[in-house]
Order: C-alpha cells, then structure tokens, then sequence
C-alpha cells in the first residue's frame, strides 16, 4: 500500500482553525498561534494513534465523542461490509464493481506529475469502489483521513477544514463523500486550496440514490450541479457513474423494504433484480445523463470558474427547451 507513514505526514499538519503550525502537547497537539483557541495545551486529542484535528465549533463530531468513545469508536476500525464478507461471485451480485472509476483514475494517476506525487483521498476511512490502483501505485505518495479512524488514514479531521497548507498536494480522491458533508461548496473549495497549481481532482457523487449513513446524509446534484460545485476546475472528463438500470434497481431494493419492513427483503430483491444493470448499456448517454445514481468528475485546478450562462450551456441530457 501506497499510504505514507503518519511520521512522515506529521510536519504538513496544520490548524483546522488558523492553518498556523502545530506542537506536541500533553495527550495531544496544539496550534502554535497565540490567538487561536486551539493554542491551549488540550487543543487536538489523539485517539489511539490518531491525532484528531478538527475544529469542534464547526464539526459534527464533537470533543466529547472523541474523550468519552460516545458514537463512533474512533480507535476501531471500520467492519468490513456484508458484500466484502461474501464470496466473491455473490459479492459482485450485492456490490458490482464500479466500471467507471478504474478508467478515471488511471487517466488521474498517468497526469500525476513527478516521481512521487502526494494524492490526498479525503473521507478515505475505506477503499472506494474501484479506486485501488491508488494504493497499489508505488509512485503515488497517498495521505488518508476521515471523521473516523481507520488503518488507511493517517489522522481524523472535517473536510470543511483540511489541516494542510495550501498547495501541497498534487491529486485529491473524493468519492462518495460531498453528500455526506453540510457544506460541499466549502469543502470542494477546501480541495482547491490544498492542490498544488494545476493539480487534479477526482470526485463521485449521487444523484438518484437512497438515503444511505441515515442522519449523515445531506445533499444530491445533478449532472449540471455536480460540474458547477468543481467549476473552478477545468474539466477532464465527466459523466454518470451508472444508469437507469442501475437506479431502478436500487429503488426497487428500496421498495420492497418499505412495503416489508424488512431490509433483508429488500436485499434479496435486489440480489434477484440484478440483470436490471444490464439495462444501463442500451440507454443512450444523453438519457443516462438525466436519470443516473451518481457522477464523477475527473478535473484539473484553475483559477478562473465557470459564469452563470457557461454552466447553462454545459447541460447534456435528453431534455430540449421550447
């Protein structure tokens, strides 16, 4: 695995707060700025061996989590989930691997720039669908973090304030995460000010998906929405991660739990539904464009963004105006 070791990280970590530099601390670190609050000697806790640095005025996750252990056990790591714990014929059924992600981040990590590129996969706490190659890429210098703790992270933090200097990565990985933020804008401009000029940003995000992480689910785009959160990026490639298919099959997952109550009704629903994704390949681009799960977007930092009548204009589905 491509992760850097925490040492090595350690001297780019900053305040979350005021981005001044950081100092060891009795059970913790802190800022080194005299006017931050996080300047006192109990500023950013360590839980386990993860520093823990977030701005708890501003975050969901709250000091007393991270002291007492309340909700989520930041010092365990994440289960694997029921598809990685079946056999793998039955596990593609349940979660099928991600067709368009494989292709994106090969054309990511062949742009890197550099012998050793340092990529920043923000909510990383798990490997996303199709993204290992990150990992296995020996020349890709990889920095993990999440809200919780994991063995592929190497600190805990908010991604409303990534505690890094600006410009000191050269990629970002961000899949499946924006909907699970309060503030996406905030966020994605948080991964503009850490990439380094002209570094590369690779995102996933849902549309017509389930409510999924129950009360830490927020927000959905659609494909124009998706390219106007990155538009102070010049765009790379885009388009939806699956189709059609793919969404009715979700929904009808989602069907028959509610009319059964029963979740795993629903799953078997969906394990006997599942030649609906095949679906998705007889579906023209254009129409798949209005009625995907999810879209990604593979884009390189600018400072210019796009205007209002740009991103009007960007639109691509099936839909004509009169």
């Amino acid at each position: 695995m491509a992760l850097i070791e925490l040492e090595r990280v350690r001297h780019l970590l900053v305040c979350p707060r005021c981005r001044s530099t950081l100092a060891d601390a009795r059970g913790g670190l802190h800022c080194t700025s005299p006017d931050c609050p996080y300047q006192a000697s109990a500023g950013f806790p360590v839980s386990g061996r993860w520093p823990v640095l977030v701005d708890f005025e501003r975050s969901v996750l709250s000091r007393e989590e991270v002291a007492t252990g309340a909700g989520t056990d930041l010092t365990r790591p994440i289960p694997a989930g029921r598809a990685d714990r079946l056999p793998a014929a039955l596990a593609r059924v349940w979660k099928p691997p991600n067709r368009v992600a494989p292709q994106n981040v090969d054309l990511l990590l062949r742009a890197l720039p550099g012998p050793a590129p340092t990529l920043l996969v923000v909510g990383g706490a798990t490997a996303g669908n199709g993204v290992d190659a990150v990992y296995r890429d020996p020349r890709v210098q990889v920095i993990g973090f999440d809200i919780v703790a994991s063995p592929m992270t190497q600190f805990v933090a908010d991604a409303h304030q990534v505690p890094l200097p600006s410009a000191s990565v050269d990629a970002v990985l961000v899949q499946a995460v924006l909907e699970h933020v309060l503030d996406p804008a905030l966020v994605v401009a948080e991964i503009h000010r850490v990439l380094r000029d002209g570094g590369l940003v690779y995102a996933e995000t849902p549309f017509l998906q389930q409510v999924h992480a129950g009360a830490y689910d927020f927000t959905r785009f659609t494909a124009s929405g998706h390219r106007y959160l990155f538009r102070r990026f010049e765009e790379l490639a885009a388009g939806p991660v699956a189709g059609p298919g793919t969404q009715l099959l979700w929904s009808t997952d989602h069907l028959v739990r509610g009319l059964t109550r029963s979740d795993l009704a629903g799953r078997v629903a969906r394990g006997l539904m599942c030649w609906l994704r095949i679906l998705d390949r007889l579906v023209p681009a254009s129409y798949a464009m209005d009625d995907a799960p999810a879209y990604y977007f593979l884009g390189r930092k600018r400072d210019a963004e796009m205007s209002a009548a740009e991103i009007v204009a960007y639109y691509r589905g099936a839909q004509t105006t009169a």
